[in-house]
């Protein structure tokens, strides 16, 4: 237990204690330096004996991290105490409140079977995991002390290596066209940076910077992981693939080839012109078999219908009974 000054003491006690013997001999000089002298050394007195009677907490590092599945210590020492037995808790600080993970003499919550305690009052995490990143608060609590409570927050970082990043590359672009390279983790911590390879040489984010990529026109989002090439040429032909990083690692998708291929104008020109001799045709045809009346149809109704004419000039009458013939006037012989 020590009774040196500590940061909370008033600046004229440390000053006091910075004096050196030669300048002690000087100040006793005089009968007012010697009763300065004595009130200071009383109240000094007094300080280191409330300090003792107060529990005073430190700890070596405020802001830890850690990689996943590694061990990690949160330090919570304790720079003075008079109680034998003080109560010590930790809590989990997180956006739904505390809980706790160390009470009564027990790990708990959390980081049960995954942490153990060190005396005095250090947490030890064995097996990080993502999930334990938050702020964690040690309190002890001193019965038998002036100042019975006292606590530190400590903010863990758990860091988490990048998997294998997702990556979309056309396989094929036409020259002077534009082209979209796409790269995408999201389980990394903290996010990942991405990084664009060709041919397995870096792509840096100002071509103008690099005498291979000088004469493309790109834009590189190291934030999203999008490569966007503007106009393509026929150097940009190649394999590609992307680097997905962050402070516990990296990971990389597999390379994929892209190509580059001019339009065949003349081609598209002679295509345009088979098409439209062809309708022309087919039109010509068309009117020819319309001249000559292959299309043409008569159509026969019942209103159409021509009663055949009398040969003999003879007209028939049909009476009431069937077997009743006789001849008109006008039959002639």
């Amino acid at each position: 237990m020590s009774l040196s000054p500590s940061p909370s003491t008033p600046k004229l006690f440390r000053l006091l204690c910075a004096c050196t013997a030669s300048q002690t001999k000087h100040c006793i000089d005089s009968k007012m330096a010697k009763a300065r002298l004595a009130c200071l050394l009383t109240l000094l007195s007094t300080h280191c004996y409330l300090s003792v009677l107060a529990v005073v907490l430190k700890t070596n590092n405020d802001s830890p991290w850690t990689d996943e599945f590694d061990k990690i210590e949160l330090s919570c020492l304790i720079e003075s105490i008079s109680t034998t037995n003080p109560r010590i808790e930790w809590k989990k600080i997180t956006n739904d409140g505390p809980s706790y993970v160390y009470f009564d003499k027990k790990i708990s919550g959390d980081l049960e079977n995954r942490a153990v305690i060190r005396e005095p009052a250090t947490l030890l995490i064995t097996n990080a995991t993502r999930s334990d990143t938050a702020k964690y608060r040690c309190e002890v609590t001193a019965a038998d002390d002036q100042k019975s409570f006292d606590e530190i927050v400590i903010n863990l970082v758990v860091r988490v290596k990048p998997v294998v990043p997702k990556c979309s590359v056309p396989k094929s672009v036409p020259f002077g066209k534009s082209a979209e390279l796409s790269c995408v983790e999201e389980e990394g911590f903290p996010k990942s940076q991405y990084q664009w390879f060709k041919n397995r040489e870096e792509i840096p984010d100002d071509p103008k910077t690099s005498l291979k990529f000088f004469n493309s026109s790109y834009m590189l989002n190291a934030e999203t992981g999008t490569l966007k090439f503007i106009a393509v040429r026929k150097e940009d032909a190649g394999e590609y693939f992307c680097r997905a990083k962050n402070d516990a690692g990296y990971a990389e998708c597999a390379p994929q080839k892209m190509e580059v291929y001019d339009i065949d104008i003349v081609g598209i020109i002679l295509g345009v012109l088979v098409v439209v001799v062809v309708l022309l045709c087919i039109t010509v045809g068309i009117c020819c078999a319309y001249k000559r009346g292959y299309f043409s149809s008569q159509k026969q109704t019942g209103n159409n219908y021509k009663v055949p004419a009398k040969g003999d000039g003879v007209d028939y009458v049909r009476t009431e009974d069937e077997g009743d013939f006789r001849h008109k006037s006008s039959f002639v012989i």
